[in-house]
């Protein structure tokens, strides 16, 4: 591990050791800003003690990131295009790194501070794409040579439709439940309960689905904004040391040829379905290897970046026999060739054609899309540990602010099991999305089914935050990144 800092001077590599510490710490404050919301219902509801609640949501979001893969974490690292990420040098990276750090943490401790359920996804989603548009802007360059455009549009729409989406389930799901289980026990608050059998806690099998779709929030969590913490790491080892980190270093000689062998099928199939793939290959360019470092990704070299690539794998057995700016090139015609199939793969060809790309896509970025064991399980501990802490704030607001009335036990059940669903859908198709905001919609979208009515004040205060998250964050991490280069340049 300690062959990280080979070549770096005193300055750089302290820099490097705190970029580390600073994604911790902000995974740490993710744990107890967000995961209150796993054990709110729960805790309102009665179903746990709040201690309990709080360690047990902590391991299992520690576990969630440990089985979460890593589809998030990548969507993460891919906002910030392959050439702008490879292409500055570290001190930039360094200042970049450290800018969107500050802005996200900053934002994320004083919504808490606040009691604000404001979306840490947003936040660092906003903080990045802040210091993207900004380094674009100093190099004077276009926005999409500083953002990914594509891949931040892709974000936003998942982090604006998921809330309507929990909103709507979870109120269609208890009216569902009222339709079942009319007059039942489940129906009522803890207090309610009190009144008419003596006692607080729901019913047995009400409690079990409780605690288990806490956990299962808890646990889908882990896999969601854990993997956007190990996004967050990835980005800063592949800014600042991307001689050991912008691929995997690891990889055996079965690797490298199993991710050659992928691209030169994927070839193969643009040939074999020359009419549709013309849209977005040209097929005038023969396909021959350039001896020149690759600068720019064009969809349309897709042939002589594969034969680039096949040229520059078949030199080497592995990546460590390679000097840091073919690695570094190596990681651009991936990541390249892989966008140009995930546009083939839109296009109406033979289903078995799509299913092999499929696969073959997954060989081809195998090498490029990883992290060490290490990242996860120091991810998956920050983010575990911080959950059982400062948790007060934002489950006071989430149980007790959002609707006019008291949580009934069904109520705590649908919102989790919508949260837990709609959350884990989303960790498996690789997309973020907001914890918070998804909780916090399904919640209010019971108050509504269940006719308790919503606190005016506390939606709206919700959706401000919800609203000016990006923007504000965007604006912090652009000026921090613009202030400290003018100071450091």
């Amino acid at each position: 591990m300690f062959a990280i800092f080979e070549g770096m001077n005193l300055w750089l590599a302290l820099g490097l050791v705190l970029s580390v510490v600073f994604v911790l710490a902000y995974e740490f404050i993710n744990g107890f800003h967000d995961t209150a919301n796993a054990v709110a219902t729960v805790i309102y509801t009665k179903a746990m003690p709040a201690h309990i609640a709080v360690v047990s949501s902590g391991i299992f979001n520690f576990f969630g990131v440990m089985f979460g893969g890593l589809g998030v974490a990548y969507a993460i690292v891919h906002l910030l295009p392959i050439d702008l990420l490879l292409g500055m040098d570290s001190r930039q990276g360094l200042v970049m790194i450290f800018s969107l750090l500050f802005s996200a943490i900053a934002w994320n401790l004083g919504t808490w501070y606040l009691g604000i359920p404001a979306s840490s996804s947003h936040t660092l989603i906003g903080s990045i794409l802040g210091v993207g548009g900004a380094y674009a802007w100093l190099v004077h360059k276009p926005l999409n040579e500083g953002i990914n455009i594509s891949k931040a549009i892709d974000i936003m729409l998942s982090l604006i439709v998921s809330p309507t989406v929990g909103f709507i389930l979870a109120a269609l799901l208890l009216f569902v439940m009222k339709k079942i289980w009319t007059g039942h026990k489940i129906h009522k608050t803890p207090e309610e309960r009190l009144k008419v059998d003596g006692k607080k806690h729901p019913p047995f099998w009400a409690r079990l689905t409780l605690v288990a779709s806490a956990m299962g929030v808890s646990f889908v969590h882990g896999s969601n904004d854990g993997q956007k913490g190990i996004g967050l790491l990835m980005l800063v080892l592949i800014c600042m040391a991307p001689a050991h980190f912008a691929l995997n270093m690891s990889s055996s000689a079965y690797h490298l040829d199993r991710t050659q062998d992928a691209a030169n099928r994927i070839a193969e199939l643009y040939w074999r379905n020359q009419e549709q793939v013309k849209q977005v290959v040209d097929f005038s360019k023969e396909g021959k290897s350039s001896p020149e470092l690759m600068e720019h990704c064009t969809a349309g070299d897709a042939l002589p970046n594969i034969a680039t690539l096949d040229n520059r794998l078949g030199k080497a057995r592995t990546y460590a026999d390679m000097s840091l700016e073919d690695r570094r090139e190596v990681r651009r015609l991936l990541l390249c060739i892989d966008d140009t199939a995930k546009k083939v793969s839109k296009l109406p060809l033979p289903a078995k054609e799509l299913s092999d790309l499929a696969i073959w896509r997954k060989d081809l970025i195998a090498t490029a899309e990883y992290a060490p064991t290490w990242v996860i399980v120091s991810i998956a501990l920050a983010l575990g540990c911080g959950t059982m802490v400062g948790w007060r704030r934002i489950v006071h607001t989430v149980g007790e602010k959002i609707g006019s009335k008291g949580m009934t036990y069904s109520q705590g059940i649908a919102a989790q099991i919508t949260a837990a669903s709609a959350i884990g859908v989303a960790s498996v198709t690789g997309m973020p999305v907001s914890t918070t905001h998804v909780l916090s919609s399904a919640v209010a979208g019971t108050m509504v089914a269940n006719r308790s009515g919503l606190q005016t004040q506390t939606i709206k205060t919700i959706l401000m935050a919800w609203i000016l998250t990006l923007p504000l964050t965007m604006a912090l991490s652009a000026g921090l990144f613009l202030a400290a280069h003018a100071l450091f340049a």
